[in-house]
């Protein structure tokens, strides 16, 4: 059963030619790989994706699986995420992207899977938006707290504050917008690689918020909400920690998180997450070098059945 903030399903696309995009490697301080991937890469991948399918699955959270051959040169995506994001009440959003390699991944094919399987009231797609150059890259640009309607975002291209203030009003959100930034100033490309938001607990790097008025900000909003703040350091946001994702299955919730993720926790931090959900580690070293992680690769259901 989905909790509100834990899904009970996702969509995950599996990439039969991953291959390193370099239409985003420019802002993406993550991605490690440029140019093209080597077959054995591509081969590498792909048995990850399914080893993280079969994870998920064993632990009782239902994945749609759908296949991308690589014919529409799509590099990223494995990466579903940032283009849709369903809500409670029936609701799915279609969002504008940053690069043009990345606006091919839309498929029309999976909204019309969930409308048949899900109760979906209406679909809104800002997509005509790129027409202007806008961007906002769902659930990378956002970090949603389901619970409390506030859209966490760091400000970036890829995160344009006009289409998240009619996404907020459209769904309604609080949009909550603050600027971060590495250790060498460059602007944290997507929220979700710095901050997770569970049912009870909340994982954040703070100290990559530049503004300490914003930060101090966050963290109260956050409290507010009865989570527990766990503070990840920039070197553990490095290796993923920052990019999970709360699931559910039943009355267990778990965190779907990178191995790497998972090795650079302390055990102060790993007993705070399992009070309330079980630590899912899972590897995926080849997919990480496109720059983004488990939470990326997933696009959570937030809808009813039919």
């Amino acid at each position: 059963m989905s909790t509100q903030q834990a899904p009970a399903a996702v969509v995950m696309i599996r990439p039969h030619k991953f291959t390193a995009n370099p239409q985003t490697a420019e802002d993406n301080s993550f991605q490690t790989c440029s140019g093209s991937v080597t077959g054995q890469e591509a081969i590498s991948a792909l048995a990850e994706f399914d080893a993280a399918v079969n994870k998920l699955e064993a632990a009782g959270i239902v994945v749609h699986t759908f296949e991308d051959h690589g014919e529409r040169q799509t590099p990223d995506s494995v990466f579903p995420n940032n283009w849709f994001s369903t809500h409670t009440g029936g609701h799915i959003a279609v969002y504008p992207m940053f690069t043009e390699n990345r606006r091919l991944e839309r498929r029309w094919d999976v909204i019309e899977f969930l409308k048949r399987n899900y109760r979906v009231q209406d679909v809104i797609d800002y997509s005509g938006l790129e027409q202007d150059d806008l961007a906002l890259e769902g659930t990378g640009a956002m970090v949603l707290d389901h619970i409390e309607r506030v859209a966490y975002t760091a400000e970036s291209n890829r995160a344009d504050p006009i289409i998240l203030e009619r996404f907020c009003t459209n769904f309604n959100f609080e949009p909550m917008a603050f600027k971060a930034a590495n250790r060498d100033g460059k602007a944290v490309y997507h929220t979700n690689v710095i901050m997770a938001v569970g049912t009870s607990f909340a994982l954040v790097s703070t100290e990559m918020m530049v503004d300490a008025e914003r930060r101090t900000a966050v963290v109260d909003r956050l409290k507010e909400s009865g989570r527990d703040v766990i503070e990840l350091s920039e070197a553990q946001i490095d290796e993923f920690a920052g990019n999970a994702m709360e699931l559910s299955a039943g009355s267990q919730r778990y965190l779907a998180i990178s191995s790497r993720g998972v090795d650079s926790l302390t055990d102060n931090q790993k007993s705070r997450i399992e009070k309330s959900a079980t630590l899912l580690p899972i590897s995926i070293p080849t997919i990480e070098t496109a720059g983004g992680s488990v939470r990326c690769m997933m696009a959570g259901i937030h809808l009813s059945k039919r």
